[in-house]
C-alpha cells in the first residue's frame, strides 16, 4: 500500500484529535459560541497547540508493533500500550496525558499478567468507551492489505480481537467492525455517500442475524446523513463516537470542514475528531489538510516515520 495513504490517515487523525484536545468536555453550546477555526493550546488540558492525545498514541502504538513484528502480534500491542501507560512512549510532548477508565484497566490486567492480551478488556454494558475504536485503523489497513483488498469473516473476528485487547463487550467489538468495513470500501476509492452505503451492507450481512446490531439501526436507514444535529451525540460512548464521526463525514466535502464540524460538537471532541479524521485522512489525503494545521502539529515528522514504517510491510 502506498504511504501516502496511511500518511493520509495518521496525520488525519492525528490533526483532528490535536483540534480537539484543547476542548475536550466543553458543551456544544459553548463551541457554538466561541468555535474552534484553528490549532489553540491550553484548554481542558493546558496543552501547547498541536498536541495530540492518546486516540493518536495508541494508534501509532499499534502501527509500530505491526511494523516492528509484521503481522499483528495482541501480546506485542499490549506491551507497547503498556510502554506507553508507564514510561509516556509514543507521545507527542513526552508526556501522557489522557487515558479511558476501561483502557486503564485493561493495561492494567495485561501488565500483572492476570489474563491473555485478548481477554483484557472489560465485557460489562457500561464499559463501552470508544478507546478501542480510536485506535482501530491499523488493525484494519493490515487485514485489508493482507486480504486482497477486502475484509472477510476471519478479518472481523481479528478486528473484534484488536477491540478486545482494551474493550470486549460486543458493542464495541461491532462499532469497530463496522468502521472498520465503511474504512474498508474507502480504501477501494468509493465516494463517501457509496463508501458508507456499501460499508453498511457488508455490516448487515456480517452482523444482521445478531440482536446487538439492532443498536447500529440508525446506521443503516437511508435518512442518517440527513439526521439534524441536535440528534447526533458526541460522547465517550463508542456508538455516539462511530455515528458522530460518519454523519460528520458524509456531511462534509473537504477535510477542513470535516474536522472542524466533528471537533465542534462538542463533548469527547478529541476522539470524535480522530475517528473522523482518520476516514476522512484515507479519502482526502495528507494534502487536504490545512497546512497550517500540519505546520503546528507536534512530531509531524515521527508521525510520517511511522507511517512509512508501516506502508512498508502492507
Amino acid at each position: 500500500m502506498e504511504a501516502k495513504i496511511i500518511q493520509g490517515m495518521l496525520l488525519g487523525l492525528a490533526t483532528a484529535d490535536a483540534l480537539g484536545v484543547p476542548v475536550e468536555f466543553e458543551s456544544r453550546m459553548t463551541l457554538r459560541s466561541e468555535p474552534v477555526i484553528n490549532m489553540r493550546s491550553g484548554g481542558s488540558w493546558g496543552q501547547e497547540a498541536g498536541t495530540w492525545s492518546d486516540d493518536t498514541s495508541l494508534t501509532i502504538a499499534a502501527m509500530e508493533s505491526i511494523s516492528r513484528r509484521k503481522v499483528i502480534d495482541y501480546r506485542d500491542v499490549m506491551e507497547n500500550f503498556l510502554k506507553w501507560y508507564e514510561r509516556d512512549a509514543f507521545t507527542a510532548t513526552g508526556e501522557r496525558f489522557d487515558i479511558g477508565n476501561t483502557t486503564r484497566a485493561a493495561i492494567v490486567r495485561f501488565s500483572r499478567k492476570l489474563l491473555p492480551p485478548v481477554k483484557c478488556g472489560a465485557t460489562e454494558e457500561n464499559s463501552n468507551g470508544n478507546g478501542s475504536l480510536m485506535r482501530i485503523l491499523p488493525a484494519t489497513f493490515y487485514l485489508y492489505a493482507t486480504g486482497g483488498g477486502q475484509l472477510n469473516a476471519d478479518a472481523l473476528k481479528i478486528i473484534h480481537e484488536f477491540s478486545a485487547l482494551t474493550h470486549g463487550h460486543i458493542v464495541s467489538q461491532m462499532a469497530c467492525g463496522i468502521y472498520s468495513l465503511i474504512a474498508a470500501q474507502i480504501l477501494n476509492r468509493k465516494n463517501l455517500s457509496e463508501a458508507f452505503a456499501l460499508g453498511m451492507v457488508d455490516a448487515q450481512k456480517f452482523y444482521g442475524n445478531d440482536d446487538t446490531f439492532k443498536k447500529f439501526s440508525r446506521l443503516c436507514d437511508e435518512n442518517f446523513a440527513a439526521l439534524p444535529e441536535e440528534k447526533i451525540l458526541s460522547s465517550g460512548y463508542v456508538l455516539d463516537t462511530l455515528e458522530a464521526a460518519l454523519w460528520c463525514l458524509l456531511n462534509t466535502d473537504n477535510y477542513k470542514s470535516l474536522a472542524l464540524k466533528a471537533v465542534n460538537l462538542g463533548g469527547d471532541t478529541d476522539t470524535v475528531g480522530a475517528v473522523a479524521g482518520g476516514l476522512a485522512g484515507i479519502y482526502y489525503g495528507a494534502e487536504s489538510i490545512p497546512t497550517e494545521w500540519l505546520a503546528t502539529l507536534k512530531r509531524r515528522d515521527y508521525l510520517e516515520k511511522i507511517a512509512e514504517d508501516f506502508a512498508a510491510v502492507l
